[in-house]
């Protein structure tokens, strides 16, 4: 009712928030949804404060007229950032697994590198640079740290003074060192989950999929909400990606081979469980753009990734594209995709700048939303 004062805490108080009437939509909440936070996360204070924020975006929807004091806790929001940290890293190190089990599969002997793509911050040129690493490496550093670390060791003559490079985008590359007969020429992983906690956190809460996918003003833009792993297999030839594409249906790793990267021998680690498989190899099955791919969703190990299956010429013109001056990034996108929703939707907004604030300015002013006040306790 109008002037009525609710005080909502965050984590405590919200557990204890009345249910909202059955004819509201009801947030997902389930561990099996098939949301990009949830394909990802295992940290179960992360997934606490999801569903907490979830229910208070309900709870101002609901009580619209009220006046909310919103207190969170100090303590809690930092073990919710090393959760959301921990998360990215175990994520990777469970694809980077994968990644070696598929090379053991499939190739003789290889090498991993950690490849950066870099814009120069004045001229907006961009560059790339290649280093060798260790699994080691994979296993104790996030792959956007490995990439950041890179650049922040270099400093570019600009044709007037020196400049600093940002980072566009990075990758790991298992590189064979032999011939196979599978014509791999490289496995390429890629995290596209960004480090970016509010972000992640907000498009969750608002399903910031299914906005964009029945908004048809920003249907053209689903391409880039797509938030999983993915693995790349370069092959020299249309008949070579086919061949691995069946290898990999068929694949079943004994207990050694699983063991032998430190890998659980439970049914879901032993075999590629195939959710979706599209191709757009098959002549006329092509999309527009001229990309080609056999790509297939899987799940393993309790994790869904996608795997792109690519002919050398096609991922060459790829790359190409990701290293030109005129080529918009897929966090850029992402961006654009979320500025779009929050000018249609004022709670996305607002959501968007309190997770901000939350978790990198709190010393800074709270962000401002008709009828809220906003208060960290210790």
């Amino acid at each position: 009712m109008p002037g009525t004062k609710r005080v909502l805490s965050v984590p405590s108080t919200l557990e204890s928030v009345a249910a909202v009437r059955e004819t509201q939509p009801q947030p997902k909440i389930d561990s099996t949804s098939g949301s990009p936070l949830w394909m990802v996360t295992t940290e179960p204070i992360l997934n606490e404060l999801v569903i907490q924020l979830q229910r208070l975006r309900l709870e101002l929807i609901e009580h619209a007229m009220a006046h909310h004091e919103l207190q969170f806790s100090r303590s809690h929001l930092e073990q919710v950032r090393l959760a959301f940290a921990n998360m990215i890293l175990h994520g990777e190190e469970k694809l980077h697994r994968l990644c070696q089990l598929i090379c053991d599969s499939f190739v003789a002997s290889y090498q991993i590198q950690s490849v950066v793509i870099g814009e120069v911050e004045t001229t907006k040129e961009r560059f790339t640079v290649t280093q060798n690493v260790s699994a080691e490496d994979l296993f104790t550093t996030t792959d956007i740290d490995l990439g950041s670390r890179q650049l922040k060791k270099l400093l570019i003559f600009d044709g007037r003074d020196w400049s600093r490079a940002n980072l566009v985008a990075n990758m790991v590359d298992y590189q064979p060192t032999a011939a196979n007969p599978y014509g791999i020429h490289k496995i390429i992983s890629r995290i596209k989950a960004e480090q970016e906690v509010w972000n992640k956190v907000v498009d969750e809460i608002f399903d910031l999929d299914t906005i964009v996918v029945r908004d048809k003003k920003l249907q053209h833009l689903s391409r880039y909400v797509k938030d999983i792993f993915g693995i790349k297999i370069v092959v020299g030839s249309l008949a070579d990606a086919h061949k691995v594409h069946l290898a990999l249906v068929e694949l079943a790793w004994s207990d050694d081979a699983l063991a032998k990267f430190e890998i659980e021998p439970v049914p879901q680690n032993r075999r590629l469980q195939f959710v979706e498989v599209k191709d757009y190899l098959t002549p006329g099955q092509q999309k527009q753009t001229g990309w080609e791919a056999l790509k297939s969703v899987v799940r393993w190990s309790d994790k869904t990734v996608e795997i792109q299956i690519q002919t050398l010429g096609n991922f060459l013109h790829e790359r190409e594209l990701l290293t030109k001056e005129s080529h918009t990034s897929f966090r850029a996108n992402r961006q654009q995709v979320r500025n779009q929703v929050a000018e249609q939707i004022p709670l996305f907004r607002f959501y968007r700048d309190l997770l901000r604030w939350l978790f990198l300015n709190p010393d800074g002013p709270p962000p401002v939303y008709p009828g809220v006040t906003l208060s960290l306790v210790d």
